[in-house]
């Protein structure tokens, strides 16, 4: 039998809050919290049309304040909820840095195994155009190398939302990077609902001379170095 599978063209931010939708629309523990994302569409529109589905209770706009923000939403964990806390940029999340490693990483050993923490921590990282120090730092390194989060660092739209929805559905803290520079790239998106494994290497291009490991926005300069090789 020919199944035919139905694609549309969308873009990187697009399919971030499509992710979010479906899985609240799946599991109504999950809702959505952080500077701008609720009345705003978010800061990269990367929440746009949400507030009006879901409604002011679960996309939620916040002072600036991400020490206090995140902590709630790690204590809501403890409570049945799945949070995800968006960082207008992940430089500010060293302002929630400590709620981050030394709550949410360790719930779960602190606890016994008693308590999960199934939060994604998720907005733009690295650096984009004119937007200064402050905004244009990577810390996808540090947070790796703290034992109790899986980092996530997307480096297309189809990715995205397969590797997103699993993160929500993930029973551990999950840190989402996107790429600043990355929201208005286009690729074909299944309308069908589809699921990418944390953790699963992906082989983007084959070869026989050489092996590229990359993720994010730079392995866009990997395949035009493959092109010119």
């Amino acid at each position: 039998m020919l199944v035919q599978i139905i694609m549309a063209v969308k873009t990187f931010r697009e399919v971030i809050a499509e992710a979010m939708s479906e899985e609240m629309r799946r599991d109504p523990s999950v809702y959505l919290m952080g500077e701008e994302v609720a009345e705003y569409n978010g800061a990269y529109k990367a929440s746009k049309g949400m507030l009006d589905e879901f409604g002011p209770e679960r996309i939620i706009d916040t002072p600036i304040s991400e020490g206090g923000f995140t902590g709630i939403g790690v204590g809501s964990t403890m409570n049945g909820c799945r949070p995800i806390i968006e960082f207008m940029t992940f430089n500010f999340s060293l302002v929630a840095i400590d709620q981050i490693i030394n709550n949410a990483a360790k719930i779960y050993q602190m606890s016994g195994g008693q308590f999960n923490c199934p939060i994604v921590f998720r907005g733009p990282t690295g650096s984009a155009g004119q937007l200064g120090a402050t905004h244009s730092q990577s810390f996808d390194n540090w947070y790796a190398n703290t034992p109790g989060l899986k980092v996530v660092v997307p480096s297309n739209p189809y990715d995205a939302k397969g590797l997103l929805k699993s993160a929500i559905r993930d029973n551990d803290p999950v840190i989402f990077m996107e790429s600043e520079q990355m929201y208005g790239d286009k690729m074909e998106i299944p309308d069908e609902e589809y699921l990418i494994p944390i953790g699963v290497a992906d082989i983007k291009r084959e070869g026989n001379d050489v092996t590229i490991v990359s993720y994010g926005k730079v392995i866009k300069q990997a395949y035009a170095a493959a092109e010119q090789l």
